[in-house]
Order: structure tokens, then sequence, then C-alpha cells
């Protein structure tokens, strides 16, 4: 006979478990209800203003310290010191929910992000480059904002935000010509007839703020006069000639970059000669611009890399009525720190394929990230495009491809600004030489990451050769995102030069 005590014993413990048990069930419901919702929260209110971003983007840590504390200023919310606070009737979100969407970040985020694996080695060696460089300053740290060579006249143009101005080098590098410009200048449209000017865009400061105001201009060479066309642009990058409504009136295609503000704008010629801003799409991170004829119906069209927040690359059409129709061409995470683009037929089929760079690294989100690097996205027919190369590179910056080895298929330069300085400081400059048929790379470490931190390059026939000479330009002021870094690297010279060989070779 079962004693009652026993019995008693056994109910109570069969009682306690199951209430244990309906306990653990309610908390892992309450948990996974908890995190469905704050998905839900991040879809409607992060997807409102960009790619839907998922957690494996970042680690914990910058979620929580980082990125969150600052997007909730733009859903009416505070964060200081891990207190939040609803910001009157600004605040879209109540405490319990954003508390909601920060815990769906936290719980599903990882420690940390994994490397990248490169799916091929870099060799260290020059290629077929030997380097040039100017007389360095050693009373100044370098700042250069801007780096072009003016191919017909054999000359390397820069800029710096060290002396708002301009300097012109001569093919010997030897300085011929400074000019001064109200802020720093960090490009140039060189004239492509001999009655037009080159256009120079001073972006204003280097931060990206909304009270900057930069400036375009029209430089006249000669004489070293620059006639102000607009000074009413916040922070613009990229000024690129366009005549949009076919009125024989010079017209120009403006990315002013911002923060919360900015866009990609057109400055129309009046009839008076004077300017006025026309807005294209008014969304901050406007950085690169292509002009061209994309639908084959004789109007000039605007393909646009947007990089910040809402990033990716835009299409807008003609109407040839003063307007444009917007196609979104690809669109990326607003982490990818979008910094360039290009097209360019990479595989010989005779359409143009993208060429992009992610590694814009200056925000809310200072650490490597294996997604960072270079792509291709190869252009199936009908403006489709679709990724068919990848090789990472932290805080990668800005790619030309061309064909530096005159060997008939196109290699890519590469710089990274914001590199592994503490791991592979070598990849602040990679060549990428196309080997095979396809898309495939033998890509060759550069040995010229103790000579500069490269913020700017341009590529072009600066020595009269016949082939494509490479100029990078130095900026070794601050954003060091990773601790315990300082400058390993030459601080005092401007730029330097690769200078192309290959012709050198094969003649011998």
């Amino acid at each position: 006979m079962i004693n009652l005590y026993h019995y008693l014993f056994l109910v109570r413990r069969t009682f306690l478990i199951i209430v244990t048990y309906i306990l653990v069930l309610s908390c892992q419901f309450e948990k996974e209800s908890a995190l469905t919702e704050g998905k839900l929260l991040a879809g409607k209110y992060c997807s409102s203003c960009h790619l839907f971003p998922e957690p494996a983007l970042l680690d914990k840590k910058t979620w929580i310290n980082g990125v969150l504390p600052a997007m909730a200023g733009q859903l009416g919310i505070e964060v200081l010191q891990g207190n939040v606070y609803l910001t009157d009737k600004k605040s879209v979100l109540t405490g319990k929910e954003w508390s909601r969407l920060v815990e769906y970040y936290k719980t599903l985020a990882p420690d940390t992000l994994q490397k990248a694996t490169v799916p091929v080695v870099a060799s260290d060696d020059w290629c077929n480059f030997t380097l040039k460089k100017p007389a360095e300053n050693p009373d100044a740290v370098s700042s250069t904002t801007m780096v072009a060579i003016d191919e017909k006249r054999h000359q390397i143009v820069t800029s710096s935000s060290e002396r708002s101005a301009i300097y012109e080098y001569s093919s010997n590098l030897e300085i011929i010509l400074s000019s001064d410009l109200p802020s720093a200048a960090i490009d140039i449209s060189f004239a492509q007839q001999t009655s037009q000017e080159d256009i120079i865009t001073c972006m204003g400061g280097m931060q990206a703020a909304d009270h900057t105001k930069g400036q375009i201009l029209e430089y006249r060479q000669k004489d070293s006069k620059a006639n102000l066309l607009s000074s009413d642009l916040i922070r613009p990058i990229q000024t690129r000639p366009l005549d949009y409504n076919k009125d024989g009136l010079q017209d120009y295609v403006v990315c002013a970059f911002g923060h919360n503000r900015g866009g990609l704008y057109i400055l129309k010629q009046d009839a008076d000669h004077t300017f006025e801003k026309v807005p294209v799409r008014e969304v901050p991170g406007a950085t690169q611009s292509v002009v061209q004829d994309f639908n084959h119906d004789g109007w000039p069209d605007i393909m646009t890399l947007f990089a910040h927040g809402d990033e990716g690359i835009w299409l807008f059409l003609n109407n040839q009525h003063g307007g444009f129709t917007t196609k979104n061409i690809l669109r990326f995470p607003p982490s990818s720190g979008s910094s360039s683009f290009q097209l360019i037929d990479m595989d010989k089929d005779g359409k143009e394929d993208i060429v992009y760079t992610a590694g814009d690294n200056s925000d809310y989100s200072r650490i490597l990230k294996p997604y960072h690097g270079i792509y291709i996205y190869k252009n199936t027919g009908n403006l489709h495009f679709e990724k068919s190369y990848f090789y990472p590179v932290n805080g990668c910056t800005k790619a030309i491809a061309a064909d530096f080895d005159k060997d008939g298929d196109i290699d890519v330069a590469v710089i990274a600004f914001f590199a592994d300085f503490k791991s592979n400081p070598a990849q602040t400059f990679l060549y990428f030489e196309h080997v095979n048929e396809g898309i495939t790379f033998k890509p060759h470490n550069v040995p010229v990451a103790a000579s500069g931190r490269w913020i700017c390059m341009d590529a072009s026939d600066y020595d009269n050769d016949g082939d494509i000479d490479i100029v990078l330009g130095n900026y070794s002021k601050g954003f060091l995102n990773q601790e315990n870094v300082k400058p390993s690297w030459n601080i005092h010279t401007p730029f330097v030069v690769l200078e192309n060989n290959i012709l050198n070779k094969k003649n011998k």
C-alpha cells in the first residue's frame, strides 16, 4: 500500500514540475513574442528609411552602443547612458516598443563579426609600376582631398584641406601653379572642348554635416580665375556637365552628400546665364553620378550612387519634360559604406557592368566588416545586374577599372582608406590583374603602404607614354578607427604616382 506521505510528495513534485514547465514555456513564449515584435518594429520603422538591417551585419556592442542610440533620434527617442527618453510628440515608439526593438538586435547579433576569407591571396610585388614622389613638406601633415590627372596638359592637379587651394604639378612632379579656393576641392571635371572651362567642386568641409555649404566653380586654368556657379549646396562632392533639357545651355548635375539633408540636384542654366537648383532626389548621401543615354532615346540620363542611410544605385531616366523617372538598380544595407562605382564592360559581352566598392567606415559602426570590399555586378540585360565577383578589402574606398597592362582586358586598382592597419596594412592599395576568361583576377599588394594613407585616386596617362598611370592622394589627419594605431606611413608627401611601365617592358 502506497504511503500517504509518499503519495502527497509525488503529487506535490509533479505539480511543481508542471508549474515550472508552464513558467518556462511562458517565459520562452514571452521572449519569442518580444523578439517577433522587435523584428516587426524594426521592419516597420527601420525599413521606412533604408533596406532592412539584419542583426548579423554588426556585433552586439556596435548595435547597442553605436548604431541604435544614433538611430533613436530619427524615431523621436533619446538614449543617454542607457536611459531612454521620449522626446514629446515626436516619438513614434513607446519606451516598451523601443526596448523590444533593441532586444531583437541584442539577442540575434553576433558577439563579433567573422573575418572574411580572401578567395586568392595577394602577391607582394610592383607589377608594372614604379613609384614616383613629389617633394615632401616636412612642416605639414598631408591632407590631400583630391588628385586628378589632366591628360591633355600632362599635369597632376590636387587640393588639400590644409590650405584651401588647387595645386598643379608638371610631369616632373614640380608645382607650377597654385590658386586659392573658397574651400578644399574634392572633384574636378576637365573641359572636353576648348570653349569650355574646368568645373571644380569644393565640399565646404570634411565633416558630413547639414550646415556645411560648398561651392561649384568654373575654373579657367589659363589665368587661374574661378567663377562661382553655386554656393547653396550641402557638402557637394561631385559635379558633371550635361544639357538635361536640350536648350543649348550647359547645365550640371551635382551630388550633395549632407547628413540628414542633401541629395542629387541639377544646376539649371537660365537664359540670363544664372543657375537655379532643381532637385532630382533629395535624399542625403549622393556620392557619384554617371551621365549617359541609358535608354537610347537621345536624352541624357543619370545613374547615381547614394551612400548614406538608404544606400544603393539609382537610375534617373530623362522624361524630356524637365524631369526624371526614377528606377532603383541596386540597393545595399545601411552599414555597407558604399564608396564608389564605375560602369565598364568587364567580360567583353558588349554590356557595361558595375564595379562597386563598399568601405566607408566613418559613422556609427567603426569596426572591420567582412562585407567591405570590391564587387562586380554583371549586366544581364535590360539594366538588370547580378553579383558575379567579390573580394574582401577592409575599408575599401575606390576602384578604377582600366586596361592597365595593355592585354585587352580590364584590370582594377583599389584603395582602402579605412584599412586594417593592425593586421593587413598592405590592403591600402591593391592591383587586380585580369587573368583568363570571364571575371577572374590575380591580386597584387603593391608595396606603397609606407608612402601614405590613400583617400583619393585617379588614373590616366600623365606622362604621355601611351599607358595608364595611377596617382594616389595622402590624407593623414585623423580618422583612425582602430585603437592604439599611429601612422606608420609617410605623413608629409601629398601624393604619389604609380608610373606604368608596361609598354617599356613590351618593347624590350
